[in-house]
């Protein structure tokens, strides 16, 4: 197991940044705002665990029975999925980025997203000797959490190849938000659009009819999606908006009553009050050149439904945002 130098010395953070003591001893940075918004971020998994509104409300899901312990993976928040989604390769399922210590990064290299009001975190993982048996490659994966002024959250991922040889991965941010009752809530953005269902053997088909409500299990990966996707949760009068660049796919998961009392570390009703929808790039991997470079970014936020007036048309639920 890699573990972080950030657990031993006392990196230099930024303003609106601090490192806690979080479950079980694992490392956090805490993120906040002036208005009150605030993340969480672990040192385990680079992994995004709280995301909170101006009102102090929790936006992501974590489930109750989360085990904070390595190397199992935190069921909830915003798992990263690499270098593998799921089980599309030999690797275990999700890949290991999400269940290795990374370390704090002192001293990134520039991105253009620096303004100032922002309260943000750059973390790197690179592979340990161990990883490199099971996935031979050498890279650096540099991450970057940020706080927005209005509390919207932003994670910019690069991924750099220092090896000698090509590599391919396909990624997903993998995404738990918070619903009242995901039988309530509708996507909308996704309609007409092709989907690999993974609960008919990865099966192709077109999604038919308006925006994407939830009656049972679902686990599709939709393709050659817009950049904008917006999950409306009528109960709680919110909708969430994501923007997404570099990633092509959005998969959409809830397990529903059966699977969630299968996984130990899910409660048996919890599936109710979550939901994935996951930026991604699966159907077609990313494959970098020694020395390239490639960059997904996603960007949430969260603003009352009232905002948008024709909240039942994705155009103009997708344009008022």
């Amino acid at each position: 197991m890699a573990s972080s130098t950030s657990d031993r010395r006392n990196p230099v953070l930024p303003q609106g940044a601090e490192i806690a003591t979080g479950a079980n001893g694992l490392h956090k940075v805490i993120l906040r705002d002036l208005r009150g918004f605030s993340a969480e971020v672990y040192l385990y998994g680079a992994q995004v665990t709280s995301w909170k509104n101006e009102y102090r409300e929790e936006l992501l899901f974590v489930s109750n029975k989360a085990i904070f312990k390595p190397p199992k993976a935190i069921r909830g928040g915003i798992p990263i999925c690499f270098p593998q989604f799921s089980n599309h390769g030999s690797l275990e399922a999700h890949g290991f980025a999400r269940n290795r210590f990374w370390s704090i990064d002192d001293n990134p290299p520039p991105l253009s997203t620096n303004p100032p009001n922002k309260s943000y975190i750059d973390l790197i993982l690179k592979p340990s000797e161990d990883d490199l048996k099971i996935w031979p490659h050498s890279f650096e994966f540099r991450l970057r959490v940020i706080l927005g002024p209005g509390g919207d959250l932003m994670l910019i991922s690069r991924i750099r190849n220092t090896d000698t040889k090509p590599f391919t991965f396909t990624f997903a941010y993998h995404t738990y938000f918070s619903v009242s009752d995901v039988s309530e809530v509708r996507v909308e953005g996704l309609e007409t659009l092709d989907y690999l269902d993974n609960l008919e053997n990865k099966e192709r088909f077109t999604e038919q009819g308006d925006a994407i409500t939830f009656e049972g299990q679902v686990d599709k990966i939709y393709l050659s999606t817009p950049t904008k996707i917006a999950i409306i949760d009528h109960e709680r009068k919110r909708t969430f908006v994501i923007r997404k660049d570099g990633l092509p796919d959005a998969v959409v998961w809830n397990p529903w009553d059966k699977k969630a009392k299968a996984m130990a570390d899910f409660g048996d009703e919890e599936y109710k009050h979550m939901l994935c929808v996951e930026a991604a790039a699966i159907e077609k991997p990313i494959t970098l050149k020694p020395g390239e470079e490639w960059r997904g970014r996603q960007e949430i936020s969260a603003v009352p439904s009232s905002y948008c007036s024709g909240q039942l048309d994705p155009r103009k639920v997708l344009l008022c945002s």
